[in-house]
């Protein structure tokens, strides 16, 4: 791929933002955490609303672009890390100049303080059999414990890694909650075996944006600029509507590889592709963390150790802050926040421009020059993978 054809080179990361995040923010909406979170990426970059004629905000895109006076504008269609590169290709094909990639949820958590309402839809495995997030994640690491030997204690490690981070970060929701050891993540109460509580994401609230502009601007404009260097994503169906099944193929189904347990190997190959870059290349993983076995799935998924390694390689430390391979360096879902299904993902890209930037409010990595995103959800049926650098591909 020649350097004029890479699809995001004229493209830039300008701002990013986080709100105040919170287990519950009174007297806030989805959309008022939103528009304050486009309001500081704008800031953030040097940019007002005057320079917005792009929004991808999902089901607030039309919304904002009304209550904001920003039309005429490009309006985004895509969900979670797809949405960045959806606003980075309307920007290269000359749809907009500068667009806000946003998300927020507040005043959602109204029926149970701690579950999400997302992932609770009325269909015959949840209502009568509980099917809950949790349980579809516990299904997915249990095949894996029976068939490679993954143990609750490298889970443990995982999730004393993650939230060890967030009790550093004093922006985290539960900031100061630590330091964790594995035991005392094994100790806390069962969810769904083989997860502890403290194995799983919390429940919050908050917002965040991105803004993405021309590459020939950012010389004018107030942060560093970060590129997008690639990005790619794998479905194997809807989110939280059938019981994951950790064989689950499709037209690839010759290939033992391919199975709905792997999802996202597929679209780190391709992101890396794009990227023209390898695996030792990346500095810092900003893994989604849903629950402690999604990031030893996804260590494997991705390339960075082999199948049925993930275990051994997170109890040796590689995930560590000074490890080869720092993961969800803020506290991620755990800890740092776990705001709504959409902000949970733009998070984990926000974390990663920070990391490259030199930004990162706690657990800055020395000399992050690529990070790695991730995003997925629903046991094993979707994942997104997208890396970010700041030199121009």
């Amino acid at each position: 791929m020649a350097p004029e054809s890479h699809p995001y080179r004229d493209v830039v990361v300008a701002g990013v933002f986080n709100t105040a995040q919170a287990r519950r923010l009174p007297g806030h909406t989805s959309a008022s955490i939103t528009v304050e979170a486009v309001h500081g990426a704008l800031a953030d970059a040097g940019l007002g609303l005057d320079d917005v004629d792009g929004v991808s905000a999902a089901d607030l895109s039309a919304r904002l672009i009304h209550d904001l006076r920003l039309g005429p504008a490009w309006r985004g269609t895509q969900y979670g890390l797809g949405m960045i590169a959806e606003a980075a290709l309307a920007i290269s094909a000359g749809m907009c100049d500068v667009a806000v990639v946003a998300s927020g949820e507040a005043g959602i958590h109204t029926d149970r303080a701690a579950t999400a309402p997302w992932t609770r839809p009325e269909n015959e495995f949840v209502i009568p059999w509980g099917l809950f997030t949790a349980a579809e994640f516990a299904l997915v690491a249990r095949r894996h414990m029976i068939e490679y030997g993954t143990t609750e204690d490298q889970m443990a490690t995982v999730a004393a890694t993650i939230r060890n981070n967030g009790h550093a970060n004093p922006e985290a929701v539960y900031h100061g909650r630590g330091p964790y050891t594995p035991a005392d993540i094994r100790a806390s109460r069962p969810i769904a075996e083989p997860f502890h509580l403290l194995d799983c994401a919390m429940t919050s609230e908050g917002g965040c944006a991105l803004v993405l502009t021309r590459a020939d601007r950012a010389r004018d404009l107030r942060a560093t600029p970060v590129y997008l260097l690639g990005m790619a994503a794998d479905s194997y169906g809807p989110a939280y509507q059938h019981p994951p099944a950790y064989d689950l193929a499709g037209r690839t189904a010759r290939d033992a590889d391919d199975r709905a347990g792997t999802v996202g190997r597929r679209a780190a190959d391709r992101a890396f592709r794009t990227a023209r870059l390898g695996r030792t290349d990346v500095d810092v993983l900003e893994l989604y963390d849903p629950f402690s076995f999604e990031v030893i799935r996804q260590l494997e998924a991705f390339g960075f150790c082999a199948p049925g390694e993930g275990g051994p390689f997170v109890a040796d430390g590689h995930i560590a802050p000074d490890g080869k391979y720092p993961a969800t360096t803020d506290g991620g879902l755990m800890s740092y926040s776990h705001a709504g299904s959409n902000p949970q993902m733009l998070q984990r890209a926000i974390r990663a421009v920070q990391q490259v930037r030199g930004t990162c409010a706690s657990t800055q990595i020395p000399g992050a020059r690529v990070a790695l995103a991730s995003a997925g959800g629903s046991g094993a049926l979707f994942n997104q993978v997208a890396l970010f650098g700041t030199e121009r591909p």
